[in-house]
């Protein structure tokens, strides 16, 4: 009788006592983790880290307030636990990323963001089969992106941004079926982008500051952030037409030219884009009286967008903030221009065009406080408008400008 309630006890206690208690890490999980912290330099180590909480003489699952940023699975099937996290502090941490990395094989997630890790991303991680996060930001990682990467095939998020990763992003990226997020920016990758169409989950790709060319690719009608600012991509956006998910749209500091189309303005979901310097010629603008949009902000800056401004801007409810200096501009500001400023723009900037004529009565009402300029064009502008500040050309530099683009 005895020897079955001890039975019937034991049993109760595999059952209900939480697993954390009657598990071990994996001896090669343990390895791993001593491997890579044998990598980084000691020194770069504060007392207040979460490297510094790694005591070795606990195990990395079991510890109370050790082994910070570590995250274990526990199973009732299996006494071993297995590492399947590890989500660093941004304490500075200066070293190389361990080769070891590769045999924490339940890894799900590794982020290392802002420290100080350098070298090449081992191939090893590309071992991490049940990676769905992986996210480097923020360090000193050399190297190109290796097709091993598209192993990953459960990977969710890359963020690989801000390190010294060159070479050409792998055609085969787009087999990877899961991602919705693609984060390359502020490296040194060259080349032209691949068709990314099938990655179509997509909805955040970032590659702005890098060294890219060429022409738009296809891209996931999914994306809702698309950023490629700082490269030297070429030709027209008409492919971004299909975009119809948008909400934040950058393609400025680029060489693209044509029309900016009236269908991306009206988005459903649009909020912000930048099209700035560029070489951009027009801007369609269409009236959405009657038509939610959602567009707050519009920078078109330094491109060579000429006529008149854009009346139908004035019909966009939501619209805070355009910037369309230093542009080829020309003819009169229209007086709901005015009407906007006072009601709901909070900026306007049209300086450095050839704008003309006497600046409308409207402007001389406006009593709030707003961010803007109309220098440097050929206005008739009164000094005490705050707006007006600043010195104006001849005005027959605006006339000779005009028609010599006339004639072209």
């Amino acid at each position: 009788m005895a020897s079955s309630s001890l039975l019937l006890m034991s049993l109760f206690l595999l059952l209900v006592v939480p697993s954390s208690v009657l598990s071990a890490t994996l001896r090669s999980d343990i390895q791993a983790l001593e491997s890579i912290i044998r990598s980084i330099d000691p020194s770069s180590i504060s007392p207040s880290s979460y490297l510094s909480t790694w005591d070795f003489s606990e195990d990395p699952c079991e510890g109370s307030g050790t082994f910070l940023g570590v995250m274990c699975s526990f199973t009732l099937e299996n006494t071993t636990s297995r590492v399947t996290e590890i989500d660093l502090d941004d304490d500075g941490y200066d070293g190389f990323l361990s080769e070891a990395i590769g045999n924490l094989t339940e890894l799900t997630v590794l982020s290392l963001n802002n420290n100080r890790f350098r070298g090449p991303i081992p191939e090893t991680v590309f071992q991490l089969r049940k990676l769905t996060k992986l996210s480097l930001s923020g360090n000193f990682f050399t190297g190109d992106i290796t097709p091993g990467i598209t192993k990953l095939k459960e990977l969710k998020t890359i963020d690989l941004s801000k390190n010294s990763i060159a070479g050409e992003i792998p055609p085969r990226i787009s087999g990877l079926r899961s991602l919705t997020h693609l984060i390359l920016s502020n490296n040194h990758i060259d080349g032209r982008i691949p068709a990314l169409n099938g990655l179509w989950k997509l909805q955040v790709l970032e590659l702005g500051n890098n060294h890219l060319f060429g022409m738009l690719p296809k891209l996931p009608t999914s994306l809702r952030t698309l950023s490629l600012c700082y490269n030297s991509l070429a030709g027209r956006i008409s492919p971004l037409h299909r975009l119809k998910h948008l909400v934040s749209l950058d393609v400025s500091q680029n060489r693209f030219s044509g029309t900016i189309g009236h269908e991306i303005l009206t988005f459903p979901e649009i909020s912000r884009i930048n099209v700035s310097f560029n070489q951009f010629i027009s801007i369609e603008v269409i009236q959405v009286i009657g038509m939610e949009t959602h567009l707050r902000i519009l920078d078109a800056e330094g491109n060579h967008l000429q006529g008149p401004l854009p009346l139908n801007l004035a019909t966009y409810g939501n619209l805070k903030d355009i910037n369309l200096r230093s542009n080829m501009f020309s003819g009169d500001i229209p007086r709901i221009y005015g009407k906007r400023l006072e009601n709901s723009w909070r900026s306007l900037y049209l300086e450095n065009n050839y704008l003309t004529g006497t600046l409308p009565v409207e402007f001389q009402k406006i009593s709030k406080q707003i961010r803007g300029s109309l220098s440097n064009n050929c206005l008739q502008c009164p000094k005490n408008v705050t707006i007006c500040q600043g010195v104006q050309k001849p005005k027959s530099q605006c006339t000779n400008a005009m028609q010599e683009e006339g004639l072209k």
